[in-house]
């Protein structure tokens, strides 16, 4: 932060430099939730999703996979940081044009689909351990 305006840094997130916690949180306020409010999309407790922005634990695979598809954003970006992200989380950005708006929409609808076949998936998957357990 400058001491002049209280305005964060524009150089304080950089891609090269910020960790996983990092990443989570910029996707998280790209998306404009609070941690609260993203802790309970993805079903986890608050303090949880605290130690995942604090970097003292990460989700296991299949909350990695809930995780980028709430927040839209890749996997692999959330974790090297590489490839297409969420950017700088201060920057305003200007409205995108007509035609990207129309993909983004469809694209999201493309993930929220795969996001209710991975959770219709999980539930099998417990199914058939109880079922076998048996």
């Amino acid at each position: 932060m400058t001491d002049s305006n209280l305005e964060p840094d524009p150089g304080y997130f950089s891609e090269e430099a910020s960790t996983f916690g990092d990443r989570v949180a910029a996707g998280r306020r790209a998306m404009g939730l609070t941690q609260a409010q993203l802790s309970q999309k993805l079903g986890i407790k608050l303090k949880t999703l605290h130690a995942w922005e604090e970097d003292v634990s990460e989700p296991r695979a299949n909350k990695l996979q809930m995780l980028a598809g709430v927040l839209n954003i890749s996997i692999i970006w959330l974790l090297t940081g590489q490839g297409e992200g969420v950017g700088d989380p201060w920057r305003e950005d200007q409205p995108p044009k007509v035609e990207t708006a129309e993909i983004m929409a469809e694209f999201r609808a493309i993930r929220e689909g795969y996001r209710q076949l991975n959770d219709r998936l999980l539930r099998l998957e417990k199914k058939l351990t109880v079922s076998l357990a048996k």
